[in-house]
């Protein structure tokens, strides 16, 4: 069925495998489906996976209870009063002041309590739903900063950004409205015992409307059941087409879609419009039904009541009592009937919280693991088969060593393996079968963290965080003296750029650092990773967004800088690798060629024909040229 489906491709978009899905994914019909996602309001899954987080807040929730409860009896106390001082104050004849002035005594002992009785509820339930709001959208930050990046890669940023803050706050509200939901149960019980109470007969007369609130339930339930899934689904793919608009809007101008994507994301728009309003249309539609029943149940009370007031069967006072606890009957049901919705749409959310939650880390430290302390710098891949997606392997038994001291490159076609060997040497992802060693320590029994310690990267596409430059420099070494970050930056180049700017280091960088062009941000990243000040430098085609000149800056800089460091590149420019100590050429996976740079040329392999493609360089520009060029750059 539709929405079936739509539950299917949602944990398939979120790559999370057959074993790992919940009891829905493998539900055959849509209305298991309904009932598994929508139908309980109180589903023990996800209650289950929700309570630790309300544990740290027990006392406020207890205060809070005392509150509603507190408030609750105060509803009911009022009318009783109204009735005792109609029927004995006023009718039974005794008008004294004295019993006048005690019933207004007692309501103003009533309001007192109720104001602060629902000052307590109002300011406790607030505040923890606050609270657990924020626990639940930082454990989840917490857990999507350590999870695998092979579920990161097959996941829109929209659909996870829909998760964080939408399904976030649907809970929040699950958590206030369920604090007033037991006041609206205590109030609603409450009433019916003391209209039964008072009077008998003209109690079952009024309640005597309540059994078409259900059968109006049960026409309704499966209808809302469907919108709010539909409304759910939307939103999370209107989402993720709006980050996707946003994170590739160069491309879309560059390539003039902005008409075309504007209809593309209108279309997904109007759908998620359509279902939303088609959502609160059945969320809002029994407030007038109940309305209805309302004034419904006053007309008993007055027409019914009234003759029996006439009769002398009832006092004037008991009558009285049962108008003020009919309007108070039908409020806490048409707040028990909004609260329905938002506790439906807080176990759907949570459903596709804890499916976050629950994807496995699948690169995650040993029991044992132990931290890598002062490293050579060798790395060692042992017969290394590796791929991205089960039985298509990227990598085929690919062995070869890179010396302490030594830089290697790995040189082949886009696709050969290159990035996926530079991933796994960080462990990014975890080989198949065969071993990456760091100074002969197994990459999978020692802490991830020792080797971000130990490993500096630089990637082709550099991203730098919101805040100033020397923040981004300091990223991996807050405490990293002012002299180190200069000579990292004077080092690459990028020194005299930053000095330009109007505050310097201190230039705060807009998203991105969309304030500074595509070399210069890789200049940063690339100071970035020499502040680390690492045994191993990893650069994944860090000189792919360069121009000629800055390249030329950045070969000349990592002659130095890579003394006595273990180097791993990865460059297109085959001319920015030519004094690399071996060069590795993969092709389709595998090892096809290795050795130094002359080796490989006199040998007229794949290595040779790739240079003979891409050649360019500046080694047959006559030096005074390109000091010539220096200067004027450095001028403009």
């Amino acid at each position: 069925m539709a929405g079936d489906t739509k539950i299917r491709e949602e944990f398939h978009d979120y790559g999370i495998p057959e074993e790992e899905r919940p009891p829905l994914a493998v539900v055959g019909s849509q209305i298991s489906a309904d009932e598994q996602l929508f139908g309980r309001v109180f589903d023990p899954h996800v209650l289950r996976r929700f309570v630790p987080y309300l544990k740290p807040y027990v006392k406020r929730i207890v205060l809070a209870l005392v509150g509603v409860l507190g408030f609750t009896l105060t509803q009911l106390a009022v009318p009783l009063v109204i009735r005792g001082t109609i029927d004995f104050a006023l009718i039974g004849g005794d008008a004294s002041r004295t019993a006048l002035y005690i019933a207004a005594g007692v309501f103003f002992a009533i309001a007192a309590v109720n104001y602060a009785a629902n000052m307590i509820q109002e300011k406790q339930a607030s505040e923890v739903g606050e609270r657990v709001l924020f626990d639940m959208r930082t454990a989840m930050f917490r857990h999507l900063q350590r999870i695998s990046l092979s579920f990161m890669d097959k996941t829109e940023v929209g659909r996870l950004m829909s998760r964080l803050q939408g399904d976030v706050n649907a809970l929040q509200q699950f958590v206030e409205s369920s604090i007033f939901a037991i006041g609206d149960v205590v109030l609603l019980v409450g009433i019916v015992v003391v209209l039964l109470t008072l009077h008998l007969p003209l109690g079952l007369m009024t309640l005597a409307i309540v059994p078409v609130l259900f059968v109006v339930r049960f026409i309704w339930l499966p209808r809302a059941r469907e919108a709010f899934l539909s409304a759910r689904h939307a939103s999370s793919t209107t989402n993720g087409a709006l980050a996707e608009g946003i994170n590739g809007v160069r491309t879309v101008q560059s390539m003039a879609r902005e008409d075309v994507n504007y209809v593309l994301f209108d279309d997904k728009a109007r759908e998620n419009l359509v279902s939303q309003i088609r959502a609160t249309k059945f969320a809002q539609i029994m407030i007038p039904i109940v309305d209805t029943l309302t004034g419904i149940a006053m007309a008993v009370v007055v027409i019914v009541g009234g003759s029996f007031v006439m009769g002398g069967t009832i006092e004037l006072g008991v009558m009285v009592a049962f108008i003020f606890y009919v309007e108070r009957f039908f409020a806490p049901i048409r707040s028990i009937t909004m609260q329905y919705s938002i506790m439906q749409r807080a176990m759907a959310s949570g459903h596709r919280i804890f499916e976050v939650m629950d994807v496995d880390i699948d690169v995650d430290d040993k029991p044992d693991a132990v931290a890598l302390r002062t490293v050579d710098g060798r790395i060692e891949f042992d017969h290394v088969t590796f791929g991205y997606e089960k039985n298509r392997p990227i990598l085929h038994d690919v062995s070869f060593t890179v010396e302490p001291g030594t830089t290697v490159a790995l040189v082949g076609p886009t696709g050969s393996g290159k990035t996926s060997l530079t991933a796994l040497a960080h462990r990014f992802y975890d080989a198949w079968s065969g071993r990456v060693t760091i100074d002969g320590h197994d990459v999978r029994d020692v802490t991830q963290e020792s080797i971000g310690r130990n490993v500096a990267m630089v990637l082709q596409e550099p991203f730098l965080f919101t805040g100033t430059i020397l923040e981004n420099i300091r990223y991996s070494t807050s405490g990293a003296p002012m002299a180190q970050v200069v000579d990292a930056a004077k080092a690459v180049g990028v020194h005299d750029v930053i000095s330009a700017l109007p505050d310097g280091y201190d230039t705060m960088l807009d998203q991105g650092g969309g304030n500074l062009s595509q070399g210069q941000r890789q200049l940063v990243s690339f100071a970035r990773a020499l502040v680390a000040d690492t045994k191993i430098l990893v650069l994944d085609e860090a000189t792919a967004s360069i121009d000629s000149y800055t390249e030329r800056l950045i070969q000349q800089a990592l002659k130095r800088l890579l003394e006595g460091r273990t180097g791993l590149v990865i460059a297109h420019r085959l001319s920015t690798i030519r004094g690399s100590d071996k060069i590795v050429v993969l092709q389709d996976g595998r090892i096809v060629e290795e050795g130094p740079h002359d080796a490989l040329m006199d040998a007229g392999g794949l290595y040779a024909r790739l240079y003979s493609m891409n050649y360019a360089s500046f080694d047959d520009i006559p030096e005074s040229l390109i000091e010539a060029i220096k200067a004027e750059h450095t001028t403009t």
